[in-house]
């Protein structure tokens, strides 16, 4: 009998021929039809809440690599098995491939916008992996004409050389299609050529004494390159700043377009704003402060005049995204723009380029929508957007939290005095005070850097006199309204976590 191995390599060289050709194909002629990415898209939107948390808890920021990675392993298993099927019981093995074009096509022609050209990727992807694992088995099987020697053996190095090839071409067709779809290096040129206008209104310097100088203590201002990244795009969106426009349309007097060159002439403003992530655990990282240029939003919405009945507004991003901000958030004085710039450079091409919103004091599923390119003003009883079709709540303010930095989860430190510090945040409201406790103690009063301005974080820092032994230390804020942060454990679903954040050290 044939070894399991050589019927699984004409399926994954097979697999890997149609992936890679469906890849160049979409590269070429349909961009937004990737057959491994319109896949994974599909994955993000059907896995349940609490799995994406769970990813997301595990590995942050990198939970889109670990998705592809998953998928690929999937994907390789499952043409092992339909190679193996394939030389067992024909034509099973090139059924499977056909089912699986099948999910590509399903998942091109359900994303936001699709149209029926952008399944051709993954129907090509189907049909080159049926055709070429018929080959491949039939070599295998000695019925091919290359077939020339009794023994087998010729015939044995053509299989191997031919399945090779096959993988090897594949394989290196889906890393060119890749290469090429993105964009990804066109809209990096077109940045770097931007050169963002001076700021009709400047945003307030950053006070002196607004950071500590303590080692290990998140900077007050997070770089660009630092600066959380959680949204559903599996590939960075390649946008030519000249071809952008944003619509505004739905229950409003006037619809309104504005092109990219019109949105840089209008009078921009800076607003220094921290963004948090709803699935921000409590301790966690997914939060960060930057000084933003861009155009207030109340402006543009000013301009097209919301019907009385408007409630929310459904940002929606070039990839598809959606999310409801209520319309009162829009249109208050808080600082909500449209944002071109990121701390004095155009926006990286990850958190948005060409254009995003900010909104200070709710979380980024209600608010920050990245490449943004329509805002429909309408109710929230009347249409709702991606994670509230998922079991988020509809309004995502942010909730008063602190943060430990400093000493590190686990550190052994030396007995004396110890820097405990961190950051707190309350965004839209305002830190008035933080609070350490040790061991269950008694709740004493942290030390506040200066406040930037309601809708940035503080950083706060306390002098323990430590000694030796093993420590439990605990932190909590108080917002500008008074407020006190809760002890209560909450989950990030549906609209945020809630408890103290709280460390382990050991004193030596």
């Amino acid at each position: 009998m044939t070894s399991f191995w050589r019927p699984a390599a004409t399926g994954v060289a097979s697999v890997l021929a149609g992936v890679g050709a469906g890849e160049l194909v979409s590269a070429f002629f349909v961009q937004n039809g990737s057959p491994v990415l319109v896949v994974g898209a599909l994955v993000i939107d059907l896995v349940p809440a609490w799995l994406k948390e769970a990813v997301i808890a595990v590995f942050g920021t990198g939970d889109k690599a670990v998705l592809i990675v998953s998928l690929a392993l999937v994907l390789l298993v499952g043409a092992g098995v339909a190679g193996w099927l394939e030389h067992l019981r024909p034509p099973v093995g090139r059924i499977l491939i056909a089912v699986g074009g099948a999910v590509g096509v399903l998942a091109a022609l359900t994303r936001s916008g699709a149209g029926l050209l952008d399944a051709i990727p993954s129907v090509i992807t189907a049909v080159v992996g049926i055709l070429v694992l018929g080959a491949l088995s039939r070599m295998l099987r000695g019925t091919a004409p290359t077939r020339v020697a009794p023994s087998g053996s010729v015939t044995r190095r053509r299989f191997v050389t031919a399945t090779s090839a096959t993988a090897a071409g594949g394989a290196l067709a889906v890393i060119v299609g890749q290469v090429v779809a993105t964009g990804y290096r066109a809209a990096a040129t077109a940045r770097a050529a931007i050169h963002l206008p001076r700021a009709a209104s400047t945003a307030p310097p950053i006070p002196a004494g607004a950071s500590f100088d303590i080692a290990g203590l998140s900077p007050v201002v997070t770089p660009n390159a630092d600066f959380y990244r959680i949204d559903t795009a599996l590939q960075i969106p390649g946008i030519d700043p000249s071809s952008w426009r944003l619509r505004i349309t739905g229950m409003v007097e006037n619809e309104i377009e504005l092109t990219f060159a019109e949105l840089l002439k209008l009078p921009l403003e800076e607003s220094t704003t921290t963004l948090t992530c709803v699935s921000n655990e409590v301790g966690g990282n997914l939060i960060g402060n930057a000084t933003w240029l861009g155009y207030p939003l109340r402006h543009l919405l000013a301009r097209a005049k919301p019907t009385a009945k408007a409630d929310m507004v459904l940002s929606r991003s070039q990839d598809g995204w959606t999310a409801s901000t209520p319309i009162e958030a829009l249109t208050d004085e808080r600082n909500a723009i449209l944002a071109v710039g990121m701390n004095g450079q155009p926006l990286p091409l990850e958190h948005g380029y060409p254009v995003r919103m900010v909104v200070p004091g709710l979380y980024g599923y209600v608010s920050a929508t990245k490449w943004v390119v329509e805002l429909n003003v309408t109710r929230f009883d009347d249409i709702t957007s991606y994670w509230t079709d998922r079991g988020w709540s509809q309004r995502g303010p942010v909730k008063l939290s602190s943060r430990i930095d400093v000493p590190a989860a686990g550190r052994q430190v030396a007995a004396g005095t110890v820097a405990v510090a961190g950051v707190a945040w309350s965004q839209h409201v305002g830190v008035s005070a933080v609070h350490v406790q040790i061991d269950g103690g008694d709740w004493q009063a942290a030390e506040l850097a200066d406040a930037i301005s309601v809708d940035t974080w503080r950083q706060w820092k306390y002098a323990w006199e430590a000694t030796k032994g093993s420590h439990t230390i605990r932190v909590r804020a108080t917002d500008a309204n008074g407020k006190v942060q809760t002890s209560k454990v909450a989950d990030v679903v549906p609209d945020g976590a809630t408890g103290l954040h709280e460390i382990s050290v050991s004193v030596s």
